[in-house]
């Protein structure tokens, strides 16, 4: 096998040690971008142990600036990784897989970021003895504040899960899950992020309204929501006790919780996660 030229049968194959593991990347947008981000700054791996690859430099510029490997050839991430994360586009997908097959050995890991593409799927698209997990992470995992989960194919074992999780645990929130749960993820935290936002945002504007400086009003937004997020992630508190603990008989909060009830936030906001999952749902059977 050849690409560009290169011999690819003569490269070494990679070796499983943590501490020598090779990674590659066939994509290179913006969310294997975060998750490389996060690899590199917890050391999981080093930077020159990483190979991405990509049709054009318009993405891969950012990787050889934090010092990983690029290349246009997905063959040769392939070849010269242990641990393969794939990261195209959903439509892509399935003439990327064609194309790699012939390269995927018993060693390779093959880890799926794409969204609606079942481990069946990827299981049947790459040779019967692929190693196959699948993971789904949300945007903050830019900034390696992230929610992931993943499900594991039927070859992958114990050691394969414990690995990724290892790893990936540096970009934030890992857990593993049965693959029925990763579109209802979807719902509640990939598509939850932008529930935030738009909260964020509403917060911001009824502090202008009242004749706060928006610039200041959104970052007090912002610290809000994140002071909250950690009390609820390091007491273990479920949110109601949480938000008893705010209201006080007759004080400002009671009279804000009382609009926010009248607006049916709380249906509302189960409507949307409950919608964003069944399109989910939608886009694995087109």
């Amino acid at each position: 096998i050849s690409a560009g030229g290169v011999a690819l049968r003569a490269w070494p194959r990679p070796a499983m040690e943590a501490s020598e593991l090779w990674v590659g990347f066939v994509g290179a947008g913006r969310m294997a971008g975060g998750l490389v981000r996060g690899l590199l700054q917890a050391g999981k791996v080093p930077a020159s142990n990483v190979l991405a690859s990509a049709p054009s430099d318009k993405n891969l510029d950012a990787w050889r600036e934090l010092g990983c490997r690029t290349t246009h050839c997905n063959l040769e991430v392939v070849h010269r990784s242990t641990l393969v994360f794939l990261a195209t586009k959903p439509h892509i997908l399935p003439g990327v897989l064609e194309e790699i097959r012939p390269a995927v050995g018993s060693h390779h890991i093959v880890v799926s970021l794409v969204a609606g593409v079942t481990i069946q799927t990827l299981q049947r698209l790459l040779p019967p003895w692929t190693k196959v997990l699948r993971i789904m992470p949300n945007l903050p995992c830019v900034v390696q504040a992230g929610a992931m989960v993943f499900s594991r194919g039927s070859n992958a074992g114990d050691e394969e899960a414990a690995l990724l999780k290892s790893l990936l645990s540096s970009c934030g929130l890992c857990e593993e899950v049965p693959e029925s749960y990763i579109d209802i993820h979807t719902g509640l935290s990939g598509s939850g992020v932008a529930y935030v936002y738009l909260f964020a945002e509403a917060l911001a504007e009824g502090a202008v309204k009242m004749g706060m400086p928006g610039a200041l009003a959104s970052r007090i937004a912002a610290q809000t929501l994140l002071g909250a997020a950690k009390m609820l992630l390091e007491t273990g508190e479920h949110p109601a006790k949480l938000r008893g603990d705010v209201c006080t008989p007759g004080g400002t909060t009671i009279y804000a919780l009382h609009q926010l009830e009248k607006g049916a936030l709380r249906a509302t906001v189960m409507d949307a996660v409950e919608a964003a999952t069944n399109r989910a749902c939608d886009m694995a059977k087109d």
